[in-house]
């Protein structure tokens, strides 16, 4: 990736119960210098994806994140990321 900002640290909680639409939250951290807590990682109708946190004081109809990617490339690289730690994190809890 040629950006600069880079995923340095992933660390996936998935939830035990599988049929919940949430199946897990995730931290990331950035460059080793932030930390992005409370990603959802969701089931929708094309599969997986990752979703950012909302502001709860928001009173509009659409919904607004407290923070998000702000490139195609660099979303892809965070979401890719998250899902392959999470589907890691599946596989070690589904063996233990």
């Amino acid at each position: 990736m040629e950006n600069t900002l880079q995923v340095t640290k992933v660390i996936v909680y998935p939830f035990k119960e599988s049929n919940a639409k949430i199946k897990g939250i995730a931290t990331v951290e950035i460059n080793e210098a932030l930390c992005l807590r409370e990603l959802k990682i969701k089931d929708g109708v094309n599969g997986l994806f990752v979703a950012y946190p909302l502001t709860p004081f928001y009173q509009g109809e659409d919904y607004r994140s407290i923070y998000m990617p702000m490139t195609r490339q660099f979303r892809e690289h965070l979401e890719n990321a998250v899902l392959e730690e999470y589907q890691k994190a599946i596989k070690s809890q589904k063996e233990g």
